[in-house]
């Protein structure tokens, strides 16, 4: 590390807490594993955030983590309006899919997603995913994992390119796993040092339209298992890149609470405290228009 990144770094984490840049995290979910809304209000408030983006599950599978649907996040969100918003979901291979996502569209969401379920991530689900997105000029969050969720990783380009008005948000342990050009595609929080040139990177590089969501276990490790190759990787994607927490945890504190964690990584590793602010909130300010 230059003397120079070390000293933006140190700096960035020293900085007090009123002094810190206002943080929007783009990925929360009400209940989550257990978690109630008012948990998730204490954590929130405990993490200094500004803004929470509040993301349902659709009618089935509850996002593999007991998420609540449109109706629950609305509610908070109409508790606490000037902390909380929220996104439209549902899965996307049912009848119903345009008219429920139009529906809470309608009703003030900011986005789709988190799109998280069992289907090709070029088919025509999600062409119909995108299709609305592009009609309300909202955001897409996409949850890749290899073999489970939006499937075909290698093929997405094929999805970026035809919808180049559309933005989508990558998250999750495909979508981080292949920062690395030589990743097991099977491994899914891989610990190696990284190779340069992954799909990620070039994604990000190459499609305007695409942006990465740095939430939960994978987003973390993503920074952690290679931090020089993370702090180029900020630097170089700093205008992509979103802060968000993916966070169950009821305290908002200690190890176990990711969006802690992660907070104190991007402190530790942004080129400087623009790069910062620009990842835990001017990207989403922009990105999401929250």
């Amino acid at each position: 590390m230059t003397r120079r990144v070390f000293l933006s770094s140190s700096l960035a984490a020293a900085l007090p807490a009123q002094s810190r840049p206002p943080i929007i995290d783009i990925h929360q979910h009400t209940p989550y594993s257990g978690r109630t809304a008012d948990e998730l209000v204490r954590h929130q408030r405990k993490l200094g955030i500004a803004r929470t983006v509040l993301l349902p599950a659709g009618r089935r599978y509850g996002l593999a983590a007991e998420a609540g649907g449109n109706e629950v996040v609305q509610a908070l969100a109409k508790r606490y309006p000037d902390e909380f918003v929220f996104f439209a979901n549902e899965l996307p291979d049912i009848a119903e899919t345009r008219q429920v996502i139009e529906q809470n569209l309608k009703a003030g969401a900011i986005g789709i997603g988190e799109q998280k379920f069992p289907v090709d991530c070029d088919s025509k689900h999600i062409d119909l995913i995108a299709e609305i997105a592009q009609d309300y000029d909202v955001p897409v969050l996409m949850h890749f994992q290899h073999k489970t969720y939006n499937m075909g990783f290698e093929r997405f380009h094929r999805t970026l390119a035809k919808w180049p008005r559309v933005r989508f948000i990558g998250h999750a342990q495909t979508w981080w796993g292949n920062v690395d050009k030589n990743l097991d595609q099977a491994v899914l929080y891989p610990k190696t040092k990284v190779t340069p040139g992954g799909l990620t990177d070039r994604y990000l590089s190459d499609y305007p339209n695409v942006f990465g969501d740095l939430s939960a276990g994978s987003g973390q490790n993503s920074l952690t298992r290679d931090e020089e190759q993370a702090r180029g990787f900020l630097d170089r994607h700093q205008d992509k890149l979103l802060y968000g927490s993916d966070c169950s945890d009821a305290f908002g504190e200690g190890e176990k609470c990711i969006g802690t964690n992660t907070l104190s990584v991007l402190r530790r590793l942004a080129p400087n405290e623009a790069a910062l602010r620009k990842i835990l909130h001017d990207n989403a300010k922009r990105v999401m228009r929250v």
